[in-house]
């Protein structure tokens, strides 16, 4: 027989943040528990609302299978003396394992033989069982902080103050501090604070919505996806995107209702990243905007509770959001009392880093490197790439920045714009900030992406140069965001450069910051570039492609993700594992290579000239093909040597007793190795 299991724990409000990690944790723990005591089970099913963390599984056995466990024991020498007798060891494995001396099995390993003794273990009620798990499951949940209460020596995100633990209908008795589990669960905390009995999963469900609780995150987040889309549309406009502020605000209610709000119109002459910001970090509004894209003087908010009066609760809300609003429309006009350009000398007393030197410092630095990508790249713009450098960091002294940080870049266009400097201008110095998460937008302009390339590029190289260099999850200055974003916009625009180059130039300009050595600086940097370039990369394509493209050289990035696409297409042929296999015994063969040339007049059989031939053929072509990056056709030239390589190893001994004969040949096959080495490294290569 099967049963189900259902454990919910009901606690304070518990960090929106938290609890979709903790649901997360607690599948993981339960499925190591139930692995480790020979458990099986249909399905697990996590949910939480922010006052409880449920867990539910379906078709658990009601008794653990019996089991012949074989535990080992110390080695058959060591176990046992000159005359066959029973040593120390192998009386305490004995003793440890609760058998005589006689019950011991000598068992043959690959390691040798070993002593050992199989016992039978009968299953356990799998409630008794459970009994031992949950208490561990609770206490094992990991919280970004935890925090103890009253005088207890427990932990947890927020105190509990009941937990229902059901097995089969029976309560599964354990404690948590002074909470006893039982089978008393507990309603909404404002519209429905009462306790109530649970039978099951079922019943569960039914009882806590009947007191106001919608313990599913996903029927929660539905809900509120469809009110506020349905809201938004009774304004003319709609509701404008937004997956991350859904995801929090699921977390922070158990009932959902949706209520619309107006925003004074004197306030919509602020930019409206500013508005949005506001409402969404500080109040979690949603926005509503209209078919162009454009703020509607309106909000929607994601109560609690069902108002008895809603026009109660807007008003609340309007008079919270018109105070906020009011800071943001004050700093928007006092900051157009001053140019953007002359906040620019502010940055002189802003510490950037201790020991990189202030914000302006930085700013000389980067403007140098996007004046050098301007220059190679495109030297029409190299004079407005530097005047965004220039003006990019100087809003970060602005009221409206220092009160939301979130509109760096932003503000600063919009008072570029304001200042009357150029739009493209303008607009880097927003694009300059992008990629602000992994996937997110990038730079649209060459300007954008020049200063946004320089800016990252700085501080890389800044923060290596005087050691503080990512380790584990520590990382401080975002360095590997930074990485992964360059990666990214090199790629998205295709820039034929040189990452040593660019790291070599950066570092010139550090030069006086250095407290590392400067090699040792590169060499890591372009590390810590090629690790974050496998794992992008890695996402779209086979690691052993990656990592036989990157084998051959990842300095032009742009170029190493053209071969790995190639490769990945042309491993899709059906000669492509036989091509392989041959292009490996090469590699295997030559090993770093001869550098000698070919001698046609040591060939000793009609095979070595034949390849030789070929090759020749081949070579022209092939590289016509790579220097022009058309990797594929070049590939597809190189696969017709296939058939002369593996006549000629057929043929000839390669190691040759002749010297002159046998290096002859390697240098051959090293001719052949350097050509499709060009491209790959196909050694790495799986099949």
């Amino acid at each position: 027989m099967t049963r189900e299991l259902l454990l919910e724990i009901g606690a304070e409000e518990i960090p929106a943040g938290f609890v979709p990690k903790a649901l997360a944790s607690i599948e993981e723990m339960i499925r190591k528990e139930l692995e480790a005591a020979r458990l099986c089970f249909d399905a697990i099913t996590t949910m939480g609302t922010p006052r409880r963390l449920t867990l539910h599984i379906k078709g658990l056995p009601t008794i653990q299978p019996d089991a012949e466990l074989t535990a080992m024991g110390p080695s058959k020498k060591a176990a046992f003396d000159a005359d066959g007798k029973p040593t120390k060891a192998a009386e305490g494995f004995a003793r440890g394992q609760g058998v005589d001396v006689s019950a011991l099995q000598i068992i043959s390993t690959d390691k040798g033989e070993y002593l050992a003794v199989t016992k039978q273990e009968v299953g356990r009620p799998t409630h008794e069982l459970l009994a031992e798990i949950l208490p561990r499951l609770v206490s094992g949940i990991p919280f970004k902080k935890s925090m103890r209460w009253a005088d207890l020596d427990v932990r947890f995100a927020r105190p509990i103050h009941w937990i229902v633990a059901l097995f089969d209908g029976v309560v599964v008795p354990f404690s948590f501090g002074p909470i006893q589990s039982g089978n008393i669960s507990r309603g909404h905390r404002f519209m429905a604070n009462t306790t109530f009995p649970v039978r099951d999963f079922a019943h569960y469900l039914e009882e806590c919505e009947r007191h106001f609780v919608i313990v599913d995150q996903e029927r929660r987040k539905e809900i509120i996806r469809k009110e506020t889309h349905r809201i938004a549309k009774t304004t003319g406009g709609h509701l404008l995107p937004d997956e991350s502020l859904l995801e929090e605000v699921t977390y922070l209610v158990e009932y959902p209702s949706a209520i619309i709000g107006s925003i004074p119109a004197e306030f919509l002459v602020v930019p409206k990243e500013v508005l949005i910001t506001s409402m969404r970090s500080h109040q979690r509004y949603f926005s509503v905007v209209d078919e162009s894209g454009k703020l509607l003087p309106y909000f929607i908010t994601i109560p609690n509770t069902l108002a008895e009066d809603p026009s109660v609760v807007v008003k609340g809300n309007e008079r919270v959001l018109r105070a906020r609003l009011s800071d943001a429309r004050f700093f928007f006009d006092e900051d157009h009392k001053v140019t953007l350009e002359s906040r620019v000398e502010s940055l002189k007393s802003v510490v950037y880093q201790q020991k990189l030197g202030t914000s302006y410092e930085k700013m000389e630095r980067f403007r140098a490197l996007a004046e050098q990508l301007a220059e190679q790249l495109n030297p029409a713009v190299k004079q407005q790439a530097a005047r965004a450098a220039f003006l990019c960091k100087a809003d970060l002294v602005s009221g409206m920045v220092c009160e939301f940080p979130e509109v760096q870049g932003i503000m600063g266009r919009e008072y570029a714009l304001h200042d009357g400097e150029d739009a493209a201008v303008a607009n880097a110095i927003a694009e300059h900030y992008l990629p602000i998460q992994a996937g997110g937008d990038l730079p649209a302009s060459d300007i954008g992406a020049f200063v946004s390339l320089a800016d990252k590029l700085d501080t890389l190289c800044g923060c290596f140069s005087v050691g503080l260099i990512p380790t584990g999850a520590a990382d401080p200055y975002a360095l590997r965001r930074a990485t992964i974003g360059m990666i990214s916009i090199i790629l998205d625009k295709g820039y034929r450069l040189s990452l040593s180059g660019l790291i070599g130039s950066s570092l010139d300009l550090l030069a006086a910051k250095l407290t590392r050595p400067r090699d040792e600086v590169q060499r890591d940097l372009l590390e810590f570039f090629r690790g974050r370039f496998v794992n992008l990369l890695g996402n779209g394509h086979p690691t052993d492609v990656v990592e036989a493209a990157v084998a051959a050289g990842f300095d032009d990035l742009a170029d190493c993700a053209q071969r790995i696409r190639a490769l990945d297409t042309f491993r899709q042929r059906d000669d492509f594992q036989p091509l392989t296999v041959a292009f490996k015994r090469v590699c295997n063969i030559v090993k770093e290579g001869v550098d000698a040339p070919v001698n046609p007049a040591l060939f000793q059989d009609e095979a070595e000239h034949t390849l030789y031939r070929v090759l020749q053929e081949t070579k022209t072509a092939a590289q016509t093909k790579i220097d022009q990056h058309q990797y594929l056709e070049a590939l597809s030239d190189i696969a017709g040597l296939k058939w002369a390589v593996d006549a000629f190893f057929d043929a000839v001994m390669v190691m040759a007793d002749d010297v002159a004969v046998r290096n002859n040949r390697l240098a051959l096959l090293t001719t052949i190795n350097r050509l499709f080495s060009k491209i790959a490294d196909f050694s790495r290569l799986t099949g």
